[in-house]
């Protein structure tokens, strides 16, 4: 017998594998080993599918547990994300402002948008996740409000040429549109939902319908198991095979998911699919913790920029893999405000998974941020807490937002005496710092996102630095 790294692959040979033992007769594999080799090569191709489809599935579990939630199925339905239990539904929601969304589909004809003036930050994103255009203060009109025409793939865009409208073109027939108001100010927020509207070409757009106060428990994060799978090949379904994906599109095949067929896998597929989503999971969340094609933003620390790659997820050369779905394994939606902003606008996402000494933080330990003056923002910062299980905001118990997000906003928060602050993690807290302290509960591990809104220039020259997390 021998090792597969010494196999000769001719003659007669029985060559041992992680995966099982394989024989070759006359160099050919026996049929026992030609089963054990269809299903390695189909689970391989499985859990690179998983990493691929990411962004896919996590929209369309989205929009799917939405519709379910929120009634939200017509066009023109967008949903207001305002209370922690309708925000703990997205993963890694942010909890400081209220989220305003829809989906829509451009089957039917291009979208007008007319968008509203106001200190706004938002966007309108194709099924992969990858941003059209911002909208508000990062997007063209720049916070002065406009009028936009979202085209699908094969719509004629002469017709709009002397509109007037920012035309943009989705390379997928289903679009995401989302904005938050970037203040706490009700009039703001009124304002901006009173300007918002949308129709079809041909017609003009008209108010939107809001759907507001739900308050329910429920759940964005992609599936496990088979109805991943499932989820899938439903928007498979709906979207063109762009050239980049017919690669992962032959590995589908299969495995029983293709462009216009029914979903239907015989018990082989489904084991192997099974596998397949979970060997794919613990992959990405292997680079999510231990992000390879990257280095921290502060030398010397733990603390990584979140999205750390190219808005359309590719460069020249190669589609960013491995970059995207670390991402979109623990996140939804890009924008060039979030992913490029410049000095005073924009948001920038600072996580981290590891202590002071480079271990990786438990949830059965309490741990101290200190988090020093003179934060670099125009804006606001927030630390939010997040489940590493769902990838959603900390559930701890906790009924109000300040029990896992704590913001420079914060009446209650307890500043040191030169204007730093000292923030707190774990299942206790000393005596007095319970103000500043969110909980964990055991065993359900944790990360943060440290967002600074409108960075200033000393994050970018890297004059500032966030130290790391100081286990007690």
């Amino acid at each position: 017998m021998t090792y597969l790294r010494d196999a000769m692959l001719t003659g007669d040979e029985t060559i041992e594998t992680p995966f099982g033992v394989l024989r070759l007769e006359h160099s050919f594999p026996t049929e026992e080993s030609s089963a054990l080799l269809f299903d390695q090569l189909d689970a391989q191709r499985a859990a690179q599918a998983y990493l691929w489809s990411l962004p896919l599935v996590g929209f369309v579990t989205w929009r799917e547990r939405a519709a379910e939630t929120f009634g939200a199925t017509g066009f023109g339905d967008f949903v207001v994300y305002d209370s922690l239990r309708e925000k703990r539904g997205i993963v890694t929601a942010n909890l400081t402002t209220p989220y305003i969304i829809n989906f829509t589909s451009l089957a039917d004809g291009p979208v007008l948008i007319d968008y509203p003036a106001g200190p706004t930050a938002g966007g309108v994103l194709d099924f992969w996740q990858r941003p059209i255009v911002d909208l508000g203060q990062t997007g063209p009109d720049q916070g002065n409000g406009g009028g936009y025409v979202v085209l699908g793939p094969d719509h004629d865009d002469a017709p709009f040429k002397d509109s007037g409208r920012y035309v943009v073109r989705s390379e997928t027939v289903n679009v995401f549109i989302a904005f938050r108001v970037l203040t706490q100010n009700p009039q703001l927020m009124a304002a901006a939902k009173a300007g918002l509207k949308l129709g079809r070409a041909g017609s003009d757009p008209a108010p939107v319908r809001f759907i507001e106060g739900v308050d329910r428990e429920w759940s964005a994060t992609p599936a496990r198991g088979l109805q991943y799978w499932q989820d899938l090949a439903t928007v498979l379904q709906e979207e063109p095979v762009r050239e980049v994906d017919k690669a992962l599109m032959a590995m589908l095949e299969p495995l029983g998911i293709a462009s216009g067929s029914t979903f239907a896998p015989d018990e082989r597929q489904r084991r192997i699919l099974q596998e397949g989503a979970a060997l794919g999971e613990l992959l990405v969340r292997n680079l999510q913790v231990n992000p390879r094609y990257t280095a921290p933003y502060w030398a010397g620390t733990n603390w990584y920029k979140s999205f750390d790659f190219q808005v359309d997820q590719e460069t020249d050369t190669a589609l960013q893999l491995d970059q995207r779905a670390t991402w979109f394994y623990e996140a939804v939606t890009s924008t060039q405000g979030m992913v490029n902003p410049t000095p005073g606008t924009g948001q920038v996402y600072m996580t981290s998974k590891r202590d002071s000494q480079g271990r990786l933080v438990r949830a059965d330990r309490t741990y101290r941020l200190h988090i020093p003056r003179d934060v670099p923002v125009a804006q606001f910062w927030s630390l939010t807490l997040y489940s590493e299980d769902t990838r959603r905001p900390y559930d701890n118990g906790g009924t109000e937002t300040r029990s896992v997000s704590l913001d420079s906003r914060d009446q209650q928060l307890t500043f040191n005496d030169d204007g730093s602050i000292d923030l707190y993690i774990g299942p206790t807290t000393p005596t007095g710092t319970e103000g500043n302290w969110m909980k964990t509960v055991a065993p359900d591990g944790w990360f943060v996102y440290f967002r600074l809104y409108a960075p200033t220039e000393p994050f970018f020259d890297k004059t500032w630095t966030l130290p790391d997390f100081e286990a007690l």
